[in-house]
């Protein structure tokens, strides 16, 4: 956006709407709630926002259902976070209840489980040498603030729990048979 000015505002200039619009959308994908609150918010009249926003939504400029689908993806790889966690957060950003549901099916229960795992993994190693109970506190905790319910978070915190005493007891065998070099 080298030499891109920031528009200003003109509340009755359809122009300078269609040219914040237009800048606000140059900087990430946005909804068409997003896109419209966002304009009001600048000060533009609420119809001409409408007309421009469902203008930009016809020709493809916003489409709620691919901002959906994007941010599932990426949300749930990069962060981890959970399905109900994915819906709460696109109902904030205004995507309706058929887009959402769409993009959040992509996400499996294994897919999910598998990042619950991932996520009590990491943290896991943080908190490693503290007391069982306030381990798996921790760990439903970091479970529970991505989206995870008791009925996802506790078997994982479990498993995640037994791997880490199996990988102990193993290490202790080996210690065991290792002989001293003299």
């Amino acid at each position: 956006m080298a030499g891109k000015m920031r528009p200003t505002k003109k509340p009755d200039d359809p122009e300078a709407a269609r040219q914040y619009a237009t800048w606000l959308l140059s900087g990430r994908p946005r909804t068409a709630r997003e896109l419209r609150d966002a304009m009001v918010r600048k000060g533009f009249d609420v119809e001409m926002v409408d007309e421009i926003v469902d203008r930009y939504a016809n020709v493809g400029m916003i489409d709620d259902a691919l901002f959906a689908k994007m941010w599932v993806d990426s949300r749930h790889r990069g962060r981890g976070l959970s399905r109900s966690a994915l819906r709460s957060e696109l109902r904030r950003k205004g995507v309706e209840d058929e887009h959402i549901q769409e993009a959040v099916d992509s996400v499996t229960a294994e897919s999910e489980r598998e990042a619950a795992k991932a996520i009590a993994q990491r943290k896991f190693r943080s908190v490693a040498r503290l007391e069982e109970p306030v381990i798996v506190r921790r760990l439903v905790g970091a479970l529970a603030r991505r989206g995870y319910g008791p009925g996802v978070a506790i078997p994982v915190v479990k498993e995640v729990l037994a791997e880490a005493e199996l990988e102990a007891a193993e290490e202790l065998r080996e210690e065991d048979f290792e002989t001293p070099h003299d």
